[in-house]
């Protein structure tokens, strides 16, 4: 929702409208959850690493109205997707098929399971949202987010945001996503004006100060990328988990019960630095089998996949574990240093977080294979048209780039950009307001009740 109260007023008022003349009735109340931006710490939330988000203005929004049947009617102002409706006591969610509507079901189901109902009452739910689909902006986590906001406020129940957001994180695997927990995590913990270093496990959120001489940049490559729909993602989380094992097996751990990265880090008690050492020795660079996989953990093939992999993965031929693993530690103490710099604010501030941002694009394109040619070159001319960093932001495979900008090369960066990117390769066709805009951090999620 824009800033302004007045922006919120009409936006509430039009969805009221549309809600009307959709149901027939007036919604009851309305929720909204934000998209995220991550500034910085790709692909590492889930190997348990601290991560920095901020909340962005574009969000999701739905009205809501609940009713005395058991039917719970689905509808989305974007006529792009269809009208949904089921029984609000036999949720299920097709996991071979991301559309829309399974994730307000993860959100749903969530909470439900949570509370242990079994006998819940319908709702009519009207959905919008500005946040650009499979943009690595996260949609798809804030319609979760938003999702389970409404079935608790329904309800009538209380929880934490830490609690929301924990479950959210783990209700959204229902769709098949083995996400690590930021994208919930930022949508109910956002703040105004300042990004977020989330750390997991226990789940909290530190306020970060961005430097004031700089704005981020969004732009959207305009490749779609569906986290849902393709392996790539799920395959890199195997990867990870694959390798922590084996770097717990090197070092006489109980390699079994690991899961993370992060875990084999914390019980041997070293360095971010020690860890990428070990990595050098324990790990080699060429692609791991399933075959040589199994020799090194003393497993059989059906072992590895039966208890190790996920469906999704079971078929996977090669995983570059060294590779990936090497991205993980790196980005993870760029995480760190990026916090340090921004609290400690020296006169090359934005200098300094530029140069982390460009390592760690290049840590995506080289070593975890997350990028794509549009989105180097997407990054390219950003940093040609004055941005000091720029990275890949979202799972990657398409979506968009977040870059810094001192604040008084913005106006003509963006000219820049629009034409270099947009304009001369003909993308000008899907170009909108939401392909490259600049962002400042935006609040978490909130309930506006109908007065």
């Amino acid at each position: 929702i824009p800033d302004s109260p007045n922006g919120n007023i009409l936006l509430l008022l039009k969805l009221k409208d549309m809600f009307n003349s959709k149901f027939g009735s007036t919604p009851k109340f309305y929720v909204r959850a934000p998209g995220r931006v991550n500034i910085i710490g790709e692909h590492i939330d889930y190997c348990g690493y601290s991560v920095l988000p901020m909340a962005v203005e574009q969000d999701m929004l739905i009205a809501v109205e609940p009713v005395k049947t058991q039917t719970l009617q689905l509808a989305n102002t974007n006529p792009l997707y269809p009208d949904f409706s089921t029984n609000a006591n036999n949720i299920q969610i097709d996991k071979t098929k991301p559309l829309w509507h399974n994730y307000f079901l993860c959100g749903f189901k969530g909470i439900q399971e949570h509370f242990g109902l079994s006998n819940l009452t319908g709702m009519n739910c009207l959905v919008d949202g500005n946040i650009p689909p499979s943009s690595g902006l996260s949609s798809s986590s804030a319609l979760v987010c938003c999702a389970g906001l409404v079935t608790l406020t329904v309800l009538g129940m209380n929880l934490s945001k830490v609690e929301l957001a924990e479950i959210c994180a783990k209700s959204e695997r229902y769709i098949g996503t083995e996400g690590g927990g930021m994208d919930q995590s930022i949508s109910f913990l956002a703040e105004e004006g300042t990004a977020k270093l989330i750390e997991f496990s226990p789940l909290r959120a530190t306020d970060v100060k961005l430097p004031s001489g700089a704005v981020f940049v969004i732009a959207n490559s305009c490749v779609e990328m569906n986290k849902a729909a393709t392996s790539h993602f799920n395959v890199r989380v195997m990867e990870c988990r694959l390798a922590a094992k084996l770097l717990a097996k090197y070092r006489g751990l109980q390699w079994d019960k690991v899961l993370r990265l992060e875990e084999v880090q914390a019980t041997l008690g070293v360095s971010l630095q020690e860890m990428l050492r070990i990595t050098e020795h324990a790990l080699h660079p060429e692609p791991y089998s399933p075959e040589e996989v199994c020799s090194c953990l003393g497993i059989s093939l059906q072992e590895l996949r039966t208890q190790i992999l996920s469906p999704n993965t079971q078929d996977v031929l090669v995983f570059k574990l060294y590779q990936r693993t090497k991205h993980v530690y790196s980005e993870a103490a760029r995480v760190l240093q990026f916090k340090k710099i921004c609290e400690e604010a020296p006169d090359n501030t934005v200098q300094l977080l530029g140069e982390l941002m460009n390592q760690s694009h290049a840590s995506c394109r080289d070593l975890y294979e997350c990028s794509c040619p549009e989105l180097d070159q997407l990054v390219d001319i950003c940093r040609k048209f004055g941005a000091q960093g720029s990275r890949l932001t979202g799972a990657g495979w398409g979506g968009c780039t977040v870059s810094i900008v001192p604040a008084d090369k913005l106006t003509s960066f963006l000219a820049h950009v629009h034409e270099a990117y947009y304009q001369r390769s003909g993308r000008n066709g899907t170009f909108e307001k939401q392909s490259l805009f600049a962002t400042k951090p935006g609040g978490g999620a909130l309930v506006f009740l109908e007065a």
